[in-house]
């Protein structure tokens, strides 16, 4: 998996190409957190997301708490099959997810 990190100000953009499982999970997970306190805003780009496991699941939600003490936390581009792990999980509640 491919993350690329930008930060805009106190917002920071994570595009994700490829897939979040076990063995990627760690690498998003130090991304974020790299730069984490200092955000108000943190945007994921899943445009290129293919697949992602209960790894990925836990990252998100990892980061969602966070930011739900210091700020919010958006997810763009989510494909069909993405959008089908967040509506069986019950994480469709859980997460701002954008067109």
């Amino acid at each position: 998996m491919n993350i690329k990190k930008t930060i805009k100000g106190k917002k920071m953009i994570i595009a994700l190409d490829g897939k979040l499982d076990t063995n990627t999970a760690p690498q998003l997970e130090a991304a974020i957190r790299e730069g984490e306190d200092s955000i108000t805003v943190l945007e994921f780009d899943f445009a290129n997301l293919q697949y992602m496991s209960s790894a990925g699941l836990r990252v998100l939600l990892s980061a969602q708490k966070i930011m739900n003490n210091q700020g919010e936390m958006i997810i763009r581009n989510v494909s069909g099959e993405i959008m089908d792990i967040f509506d069986i999980t019950g994480f469709i509640d859980i997460f701002n997810i954008k067109k």
